[in-house]
């Protein structure tokens, strides 16, 4: 473990900048600080997702997901540093394919809502795309050094969390929520 944080406050951040872990300031609203700020954004997210009860192995994979997410925001904040491996993919893309194994085929496009733990799971899987498109943005920026692994890690995430939160709605009991076109009208 590195440096611990014996205080909070240090000023430096004052002018609206932040140092990256290289030891390099950048401006707070530059597109490498609004991807790591999204990807916190997304952990904060899960972690208000975990607070609900679920079942061992979404929240097994949960757990996993923050623990990466950090991984990834330390990756932004260390540019040219890979910290997440395809491996975590795979991890990801098995219990994609294990949850959906559970599931009817679907069908019908699905609104979020069917309890609040898939609620909150489809918040979630909003900021995560949202995440992703802050990654892309930064590679485009000149943030070269964003990884194919990090790309997809969140792409296939985002993913995952589509399918947690059907699962979700279905042990709820409360079931899934289907658009039905022009009913809002």
């Amino acid at each position: 473990m590195g440096k611990r944080l014996t205080r909070i406050y240090t000023r430096t951040g004052d002018a609206g900048t932040t140092g990256l872990a290289g030891g390099q300031r950048v401006a707070k609203d530059s597109p490498r600080v609004e991807a790591m700020g999204t990807v916190d954004e997304l952990n904060s997210h899960l972690g208000l997702l975990l607070a609900e009860p679920l079942p061992a192995d979404v929240a097994g994979v949960l757990r996993a997901v923050q623990n990466d997410l950090f991984d990834l925001g330390g990756e932004l904040s260390w540019p040219g540093h890979a910290l997440l491996d395809a491996a975590r993919i795979e991890a990801l893309e098995r219990s994609l394919d294990a949850l959906n194994a559970r599931l009817p085929p679907l069908e019908e496009f699905i609104l979020p809502g069917g309890g609040r733990a898939s609620a909150q799971c489809h918040v979630a899987r909003s900021v995560c795309r949202r995440a992703e498109r802050r990654l892309v943005a930064l590679a485009a920026d000149g943030g070269g050094d964003v990884s194919g692994v990090a790309l997809a890690y969140l792409n296939r995430l985002s993913d995952w969390l589509f399918v947690a939160a059907r699962i979700l709605a279905r042990e709820a009991g409360r079931g899934e929520v289907y658009w039905q076109s022009g009913r809002g009208r």
